[in-house]
């Protein structure tokens, strides 16, 4: 048996917002990539936008929102782990920051 019920679903003007937030925040990591002011901190900027998309795209569209709290937590810890590997390959290779 499927433990979603068709309420726990956004409904579909939620997701047209959720997709006018991400094109505007990938407006935004584009505009912010040409502004020689923020190139010190370019990667860090970039590296949050993306967070926040990812975490829409997760909630929403993969309806992690609506699944259990374990499976979330699966599912963070997994990134968790990505992001600082990331973030640790970055900081090895000089590239974290400017």
């Amino acid at each position: 048996m499927n433990s979603h019920s068709a309420g726990s679903h956004p409904s579909t003007r939620l997701y047209i917002a959720i997709a006018v937030i991400l094109a505007a925040l990938t407006a935004l990591e584009v505009m912010v990539f040409y502004i020689e002011a923020l190139a010190p901190v370019l990667i860090p900027i970039l590296l949050v936008m993306m967070a926040a998309k990812f975490a829409l795209v997760a909630m929403f569209f993969m309806h992690l929102k609506s699944d259990g709290p374990l499976l979330t937590g699966v599912f963070a810890w997994g990134l968790f782990i990505a992001t600082a590997i990331v973030v640790g390959l970055l900081a090895i290779f000089g590239k974290l920051g400017g």
